[in-house]
C-alpha cells in the first residue's frame, strides 16, 4: 500500500521540490551558461578543476570522476581533478603555506589557459575558493561557479556564477549536484 509522505520527511522533500522548482523557472539563461563553459573546456580538450569545503569538497571529487570515469554513457575520459583529494598536497599547504592557499597553490600548479575551475561553495565567502578564483584569473584560467544565498564575494571573481536561491546549505548542495550531473549528461550526449 502507497501513502503519501507525511512529516519531516514529506515536509524536507517538498521544500527541495520547491526550490528546484524555482531554479527550473527563473535561471534558465544561468544554466545554460554554466553548460556552455563546461561544453567548450571538454570540447577543447581543457581539463575541468573542481574544488570546495566540507560537503562541497564530496562534491567536487563526486563530480571529477563523472567526467573522468563516466556518467551515464561508455565514452572517452574527459580531464578532470579534485583539487580536493590529495592529502599530503592539502596538509603541506595548509602547514607551510596557509589553509587559504590549499587550492590555489595548485592551481597555479596545474591550470592552465582553456582549463575551467569550477568552485562549490554555498556560502561564496571561504577564503581558499577565493584565493583559488584569484589565481584561476591570473593564469587565465576561466571560472564557473556553484553557490547559493547572494553568491557571495565568489560571485564577482567568477566569469560565471549559479547561484542557487536558498539560504540551506544542504539544499544548494543537493541542487548544485543534480544541475552538475545534467551538465554532464548533456555533455556526454554532445561529444
Amino acid at each position: 500500500m502507497t501513502r503519501p509522505t507525511s512529516g519531516e520527511f514529506g515536509d524536507a522533500l517538498r521544500a527541495l521540490s520547491a526550490t528546484a522548482l524555482r531554479v527550473a523557472d527563473t535561471m534558465g539563461a544561468e544554466l545554460d551558461e554554466a553548460l556552455r563553459l563546461v561544453r567548450e573546456t571538454v570540447q577543447r580538450g581543457g581539463t575541468l578543476f573542481f574544488c570546495g569545503n566540507g560537503g562541497s569538497a564530496a562534491d567536487a571529487q563526486h563530480l571529477a570522476t563523472e567526467y573522468v570515469v563516466r556518467y551515464m554513457r561508455n565514452r572517452r575520459a574527459y580531464p578532470a581533478v579534485a583539487l580536493t583529494t590529495d592529502s599530503s598536497l592539502l596538509t603541506a599547504a595548509a602547514n607551510d603555506l596557509g589553509f587559504d592557499s590549499v587550492f590555489a597553490r595548485q592551481v597555479e600548479a596545474l591550470a592552465r589557459p582553456g582549463d575551467l575551475l569550477v568552485i562549490h561553495s554555498t556560502s561564496g565567502n571561504s577564503p581558499n575558493v577565493l584565493r583559488a578564483a584569484e589565481a584561476a584569473r591570473n593564469a587565465g584560467v576561466r571560472v564557473l561557479a556553484f553557490s547559493a544565498r547572494d553568491g557571495g564575494a565568489l560571485r564577482a571573481l567568477a566569469d560565471h556564477a549559479v547561484v542557487v536561491p536558498t539560504d540551506r546549505t544542504d539544499r544548494a548542495q543537493e541542487l548544485h549536484l543534480c544541475i552538475e550531473h545534467i551538465i554532464c549528461d548533456v555533455v556526454e550526449k554532445a561529444l
